[in-house]
């Protein structure tokens, strides 16, 4: 009897009992989703990436030396402090020649104080670049353009243009990247030569020219429909068929691959030197801290007073001559001497 009535007991107090869920309990969907947005265990760092951040973190020290310094580095650790000397706006053509190396296949200066003769010096030495970047570089002109095309045969990606010199400079390169066939008389085509029978860009296949105007897109895209402009990445590749590269994405920048290992820190400490008033778009993972507001205002007041020298300078030129005309007006002593001179040159 008293086993039945223990019995009936559990069963009315399981049928009374609430199985409701507790408020602070968190939903298994919410749980799913915190694991999948659970930040991932990076990874320590190389030995040698943390010996090139060091280094690159003095690289103004080192820059005049660059030379004796990294003459027995491997190509590709050159290439990391090329990149890192980008960030910090070090790059310049003495830097990039210091640091040049045949086997380079990507090259990255965008944004830099390169010049036609750098740009002119590394075509000859890296003759094997298929991704060039001279975006943002306002003293490159078509002739260096024209010499990393010539040279450069397997280029097949190359970015230009971002801002308004650039883009003119850009424009003036649109006969350099539709290749030419030229018209050579020969016995056999065995006796030829592939550089002579054609030129310009054979191989140049993605084109990253953010502001293009309509008129040059429109003569690349009928003359030359084998070069694609300012492509969209798709996860189903360009047109459903052909996969966009890496280096053809316009968000990342070009040598993002080569300094994925190095600390950012390497570059954000830098201070841009003479950059005062100048419209860089930068990428957000090599962003740059603004100047302290006294250098501002130096710069500021640097920049006005260069501006002013011209109209400064004609006005005195102005007040000396009136001066001038003021006095042999008013100048017994300077009228006769005037009129003197006018004599003795008439006679």
């Amino acid at each position: 009897m008293e086993k039945r009535r223990s019995a009936t007991d559990v069963t009315s107090a399981l049928s009374n009992l609430q199985l409701a869920p507790d408020q602070k309990s968190i939903p298994s969907s919410m749980i799913s989703d915190l694991i999948h947005q659970a930040p991932q265990k990076s990874k320590p760092r190389k030995l040698v990436s943390l010996c090139i951040g060091l280094l690159g973190e003095h690289l103004e020290e080192i820059i005049s030396d660059l030379l004796e310094i990294s003459a027995g580095f491997p190509p590709e650790i050159k290439l990391i402090i090329l990149a890192i000397a980008r960030r910090r706006r070090l790059l310049n053509d003495e830097v990039l020649i210091a640091l040049a190396e045949p086997s380079w296949k990507l090259l990255d200066v965008s944004g830099s104080d390169i010049t036609d003769h750098g740009l002119t010096t590394i075509a000859k030495i890296c003759t094997n670049l298929h991704a060039v970047d001279i975006s943002r570089c306002e003293n490159v002109t078509a002739d260096g353009v024209s010499e990393i095309i010539c040279q450069c045969r397997s280029l097949e990606i190359f970015r230009c243009g971002g801002g308004p010199r650039c883009n003119v400079t850009a424009r003036r390169c649109l006969s350099l990247f539709k290749p030419k066939l030229h018209v050579i008389e020969a016995d056999s085509w065995e006796e030829l030569d592939t550089s002579s029978i054609s030129s310009g860009a054979e191989s140049l296949r993605w084109l990253l020219w953010p502001k293009i105007d309509e008129d040059s897109k429109s003569i690349l895209s009928t003359e030359c429909p084998r070069i694609i402009i300012n492509p969209n990445p798709s996860p189903i590749g360009f047109h459903g068929r052909l996969k966009v590269p890496i280096e053809a994405f316009p968000e990342i920048p070009l040598d993002h691959s080569i300094v994925h290992d190095i600390d950012p820190k390497t570059w954000a400490c830098s201070v841009p030197p003479t950059f005062a008033g100048r419209n860089v778009a930068t990428h957000p993972s090599n962003e740059i801290p603004l100047l302290p507001l006294a250098e501002r205002f130096r710069l500021a007041v640097l920049s006005r007073e260069t501006r002013l020298a011209p109209k400064r300078a004609k006005n005195a030129r102005q007040n000396r001559r009136r001066a001038e005309k003021e006095h042999l007006t008013h100048s017994i002593e300077a009228k006769s001497v005037a009129l003197a001179s006018k004599f003795l040159r008439n006679t």
